[in-house]
């Protein structure tokens, strides 16, 4: 089966998506330049198979490969402590930015087992390894970001001390997030946090970018700005 499913993968390489791919993921090398598409509808297929046998033999050499671990996690019908399960064993193979978001989207069985999840996600978040983190915070950002999560979610994101800049960057994106969603509550955080500067000056950027922020709000979002020491 590893042997079939790397021969699909390279089948559908492109040169030029390569380069593209190559140039978005700097941490890495091992970019085979496989469109996204491809490898999700790749992953439902396997899905429907023996998909237990796939993950336990897949080969991890390409990031492609790995991607599509990922997506076959979120996409097998089973319950949540078996996927559980293989989520623990995916997140160390977790080694940039792209793999993390995409995995941590394709979990929508969250949505069905919340506190479940929210158990699973807390040592990641307070894990030394910058890709770990990552996962638990974009984690929060796609599933917990709503009223009856706020506080702890905010707790938890200004805990997040740490000069990792894929992980300072997935802080500021859920926060502009948790703006876009919950603004007052927010605002009261942004005004008394203890968040580096990079990070608050990277939420705040992210909050004006964001079409759903009117101009007005933009022009007090910008005034909070901090000086970089």
């Amino acid at each position: 089966m590893e042997k079939t499913i790397r021969e699909q993968i390279l089948s559908y390489v492109d040169a030029d998506f390569q380069k593209f791919t190559a140039a978005l993921l700097p941490t890495i090398n091992n970019v085979l330049g496989v469109r996204l598409p491809v490898l999700r509808k790749l992953a439902q297929d396997i899905a429907k198979g023996d998909w237990r046998l796939y993950l336990e033999i897949a080969e991890s050499e390409h990031f492609e490969e790995v991607m599509l671990q990922g997506m076959l996690i979120g996409s097998v019908k089973t319950d949540i402590e078996e996927v559980l399960s293989y989520t623990a064993k995916f997140v160390p193979k977790i080694d940039n930015w792209s793999v993390c978001d995409s995995f941590c989207a394709g979990l929508k069985i969250t949505k069905l087992h919340k506190e479940r999840v929210w158990e699973f996600i807390q040592p990641y978040l307070f894990s030394k390894k910058e890709y770990e983190i990552r996962f638990g915070v974009v984690m929060l950002l796609n599933f917990y970001i709503e009223e009856q999560y706020m506080n702890r979610v905010l707790t938890l994101l200004d805990q997040t001390h740490r000069e990792d800049y894929y992980v300072q960057m997935a802080v500021a994106w859920a926060i502009s997030i948790c703006y876009i969603k919950l603004p007052e509550a927010t605002m009261a955080y942004l005004s008394h946090n203890t968040l580096d500067d990079f990070t608050f000056n990277k939420a705040l950027q992210k909050i004006t970018e964001s079409y759903r922020v009117d101009q007005a709000t933009k022009t007090t979002i910008r005034s909070m700005k901090r000086k970089r020491k």
